[in-house]
């Protein structure tokens, strides 16, 4: 048994470092981290009154937020300088004026004293209104300065009601500036309106919008966004690929943008020299409301239209984004001069949307591309999907088949000392 469990976790091991691999490319050479300075993240949580509201796991959706923030504060990485606003949290008239100034700094962002934020969040209770777009210009002051990754991350469990002020153009703006500002979007047991206005905020900015309906989805997501703050600072690169592999654009090593309109082609080409791997994956948001089942194809393609390996993902309408990804080694070439080969990346979707859902623009993509070396000797190529785990295979076996001998010696032994005595 205790074989077996490591040799799952190795197992398991393996393929989380094959992920990580296909999906953040080491040698990228276009979107390369940047910038020095340390990760910051601002959390940004509607204390409004529907946040009373008991429908999250037999609890009030407050409860579920502190309880969430308690164990994300035990978590933050040392390295992130983490702060927390509020919105809705201290006016609790009918003033609508005032009820959407009502946004604070409850926690400096800066380096995190875990005890003083805990105690910090143990104060609020929910209260007024919900005023996201003044909250957002607001937290965007509070993560200025410095060149390392910004992260806004947004709780709510409604949309803002401090129109004019639309949060969408808000987070336009703050797109707009230039400053590298992600705005990330959690909506407590959302509506159709709010997943709307929540979706458009991340969209904007290159965040990601997340339904929650759970406390532990609610940790495991924050923890996410934060641990992904304290990652390099990576810029993808805008590309536009093509609706044919003839005139598809020829990429490098890298990480790149383009927008898919709703089941659209998008053609890409990638030169792979002999003994060299690509890998790559790809990424397509629902940015708007889509019909449940969906999938993602990413094919490698030769010029000539034949396949050589394909990767493909289905969704239920559970998650807002589908990954899949593939690796194509070109074998070792006996000729010294031995050309590149053009290897075209089809990327299909089959999204959906409900009439009177906008299809335009496309859906947003995310592209990585990673050209490395392959494989250079026999025991490095993967066998059966075993690679060099086939002499650990092998070792086991022997050692079964000689306690196997050994347990049938020892029982007939002690077989026949019984019929002897």
């Amino acid at each position: 048994m205790i074989t077996r469990t490591r040799l799952a976790a190795g197992a398991c091991a393996l393929l989380a470092a094959l992920a990580a691999g296909m999906a953040f490319p080491a040698g990228a050479s276009a979107g390369e981290p940047t910038g020095e300075d340390a990760p910051k993240v601002d959390l940004v949580l509607d204390v409004s009154g529907s946040m009373r509201t008991r429908d999250i796991d037999g609890g009030t959706r407050m409860a579920a937020a502190k309880q969430a923030f308690n164990e994300v504060l035990d978590a933050t990485p040392e390295e992130v300088q983490l702060g927390i606003r509020t919105l809705g949290a201290d006016y609790p008239g009918d003033d609508r004026k005032t009820g959407c100034k009502d946004t604070a700094q409850l926690y400096p962002v800066g380096p995190l004293d875990r005890t003083e934020a805990k105690t910090a969040v143990a104060t609020l209770a929910p209260t007024g209104w919900t005023p996201i777009g003044p909250a957002l210009l607001k937290a965007a002051d509070d993560l200025d300065g410095g060149d390392g990754s910004k992260r806004i991350v947004l709780i709510s469990d409604g949309e803002d009601t401090c129109a004019p002020l639309d949060p969408c153009e808000v987070a336009r703006e703050i797109a707009a500036k230039g400053i590298g500002l992600t705005i990330d979007t959690l909506g407590l047991v959302p509506n159709t309106k709010m997943r709307q206005q929540l979706s458009c905020i991340a969209e904007a900015t290159g965040g990601t919008y997340t339904s929650v309906e759970h406390t532990d989805e609610l940790t495991d997501k924050v923890n996410q966004l934060v641990d992904r703050a304290a990652d390099p600072v990576v810029t993808p690169v805008a590309t536009e690929g093509a609706d044919a592999c003839a005139k598809a654009p020829t990429l490098k090593s890298g990480l790149y943008t383009d927008r898919e309109e709703f089941g659209q082609q998008r053609w890409y080409r990638v030169d792979v020299e002999p003994g060299q791997e690509l890998r790559a994956s790809v990424s397509v948001g629902a940015d708007r409301a889509v019909n449940p089942s969906y999938g993602v194809l990413l094919r490698a393609v030769t010029l000539h239209g034949r396949e050589i390996v394909r990767g493909e993902a289905a969704g239920n309408g559970r998650t807002d984004v589908l990954s899949t990804g593939l690796r194509y080694p070109k074998a070792e070439s006996d000729e010294d001069d031995a050309a590149a080969e053009a290897v075209c990346l089809q990327v299909t979707n089959s999204f959906s949307v409900a009439s009177g859902v906008k299809t335009t623009p496309g859906l947003p993509l995310e592209l990585t591309v990673d050209v490395v070396d392959g494989p250079g000797d026999s025991d490095d190529v993967a066998a059966f999907g075993l690679g060099r785990g086939w002499w650990l295979l092998g070792l086991l076996v022997l050692v079964g088949f000689v306690a196997g001998l050994l347990w049938g010696w020892l029982s007939r032994w002690r077989f026949a000392i019984w019929r002897t005595n």
